[in-house]
C-alpha cells in the first residue's frame, strides 16, 4: 500500500527568498512557543502547545530559497494513547518557482492515516499551513497559537 503523508501545497505571490525566510520564522505563524533556534543547519527547537503537544525538531536539510526539512527527535502528544507518534518523523517544505509564483509543498512525511493523530494533527496542519502561514505570506501577519 501507498502511503499517504499529509501534505498540501499552495502559491504564494512572493518571491522564493521571502517564502524560505517566512517558513523559517516560525513564531510568526507555528507557535511563538519556542524553545531553541529555528534559522541554520542542525538548530534544534521545541514547541508547545498547552498540555497537549509539545515536539522537538532538528533542522536536518537547509537549501536556502528551495528546501526546508525538520526531523522529529521527540513529541509527546497526550491527546492519543501513542504519544511519541511524531517521534522520527519528517516534517518538510519544499519551495519552488511556478507561474511568476513560488509555490510551497509541505509534508509531513510519516504522519499517515494509520495514526491515531492523523484526523486531529491533519486538521492542526491545515490551520497553520493554509491558514497561519499562508496568511502570514499574503497579508504580512501569521496566526500562531
Amino acid at each position: 500500500m501507498e502511503r499517504q503523508d499529509y501534505s498540501v501545497s499552495f502559491l504564494a505571490d512572493l518571491s522564493p527568498e521571502e517564502v524560505f525566510n517566512s517558513v523559517n520564522s516560525v513564531t510568526k505563524w507555528w507557535t511563538r512557543n519556542l524553545e531553541g533556534n529555528s534559522q541554520n543547519l542542525n538548530d534544534e527547537f521545541t514547541v508547545r502547545f498547552d498540555d497537549i503537544h509539545m515536539s522537538k525538531q532538528k533542522l536536518t536539510e537547509l537549501i536556502p530559497y528551495k528546501k526546508v526539512v525538520w526531523l522529529v527527535t521527540v513529541s509527546k502528544l497526550t491527546f492519543v494513547d501513542t504519544m511519541d507518534e511524531w517521534t522520527n518523523t519528517k516534517i518538510s517544505f519544499d519551495i519552488s518557482e511556478r507561474e511568476n509564483k513560488t509555490q510551497v509543498d509541505f509534508t509531513h512525511h510519516g504522519l499517515v492515516p494509520g495514526f491515531e493523530c492523523y484526523d486531529g494533527c491533519s486538521k492542526g496542519w491545515d490551520y497553520y499551513i493554509k491558514g497561519s502561514l499562508y496568511k502570514l505570506l499574503t497579508e504580512g501577519k501569521g496566526t500562531p497559537d
